[in-house]
């Protein structure tokens, strides 16, 4: 009898045991589910908050990105930025005033009876070119020895442009002395000025030269008389 009872109440206390150490386990279980789940989203929830900060950012940077492209866009499609020239200093560009070189020109001459007679140089910009002639005379050259005509003007005039149907004049006295000297040609060398590279040969006729003069290059025909 007393074993019996004695054997109920350890299977008692062994159930209780039993149940408590479920019941803590089941606990301590429950804590570290609930432990690590914390831990598992409490670096998530971080991540996350970092990823909002760095997707802000980026999309700021997208913004800045597309208007610097676009603005640079509509510098390279604009005709002005396209164009040769130089910055005026507002966003908008200016052309290069260029010199006229003398195969920029189409040349031609007359011969004038004015003052004793004189030779007529003519020079119009070639088609699709616009150039400028400076104010000072041509170079003006005779025969194989280079002899050259002086100036028959002292003042600088202003450059003039040539573009178009414009033609500039200037005027050539082949002989400016009254005595029998002088050497017979029949061409001139001209150059725009002192700086042009590559003067042309232009036939004038049978011409006597000796202490020849030049005008500088004029507008009109009338201000190109070569008056000695």
């Amino acid at each position: 009898m007393f074993r019996t009872h004695h054997r109920k109440a350890l299977l008692v206390s062994a159930a209780l045991v039993g149940g408590t150490l479920l019941m803590t386990a089941c606990e301590d279980g429950d804590a570290a589910k609930d432990t690590g789940a914390a831990r598992s989203s409490a670096p998530a929830s971080s991540a996350g908050a970092s990823a909002a900060p760095s997707g802000s950012a980026g999309a700021g940077s997208g913004k800045d990105s597309g208007a610097k492209g676009d603005g640079e866009g509509k510098g390279n499609g604009d005709p002005a930025g396209a164009g040769s020239g130089v910055d005026a200093g507002d966003g908008t560009r200016v052309p290069v005033e260029q010199g006229c070189g003398a195969n920029d020109i189409t040349w031609s001459t007359r011969s004038e009876s004015q003052a004793g007679g004189y030779i007529l140089v003519m020079a119009k910009a070639k088609p699709g070119i616009t150039c400028y002639l400076p104010g000072t005379h041509p170079v003006v050259a005779f025969g194989s020895d280079g002899t050259e005509a002086g100036p028959a003007e002292q003042a600088v005039g202003e450059p003039i442009k040539l573009s178009g149907g414009t033609t500039a004049y200037a005027g050539v006295n082949p002989k400016t002395t009254n005595t029998n000297d002088g050497k017979e040609l029949d061409s001139i060398i001209v150059a725009v000025d002192d700086s042009d590279a590559n003067p042309v040969s232009l036939k004038v006729g049978t011409i006597t030269v000796d202490k020849a003069i030049v005008t500088n290059w004029h507008t009109a025909p009338k201000d190109a008389v070569p008056f000695s």
